[in-house]
């Protein structure tokens, strides 16, 4: 990779994957028209596509960190086993928050 400092941008990388939030939960409701789709089945699919993004993000912007040497990994906070291994998961995991608890573990 043709980049000046590479600890810098595997943190801005990482920083990227790991800025989307997922949706807020629906609220309970009083009235409830019959016509109305249920809200949780809306919520579940919200947060399939929201896992979908993060996964995305994650093969985005970490995956390619693997390119970088474990110098450069071991200063963002990760290890190169653990990335592989994350994105591995299923996608019913966010691939991304378990990688960050593995690196608490790690350190």
């Amino acid at each position: 990779m043709n980049h000046d400092n590479p600890t810098r941008h595997a943190q801005n990388a990482w920083q990227q994957a790991s800025q989307l939030t997922p949706p807020p939960k629906p609220p309970r409701l009083e009235f409830y028209m019959p016509a109305m789709p249920s809200l949780t089945l809306i919520h579940r699919l919200e947060m399939r596509w929201w896992r979908y993004r993060r996964r995305q993000l994650f093969r985005r912007h970490v995956v390619p960190l693997l390119a970088y040497d474990d110098h450069v990994l071991q200063d963002i906070g990760h290890c190169r086993e653990n990335i592989h291994w994350a994105n591995q998961l299923p996608l019913s995991v966010d691939a991304i928050q378990a990688l960050e608890e593995q690196s608490a573990h790690w350190r």
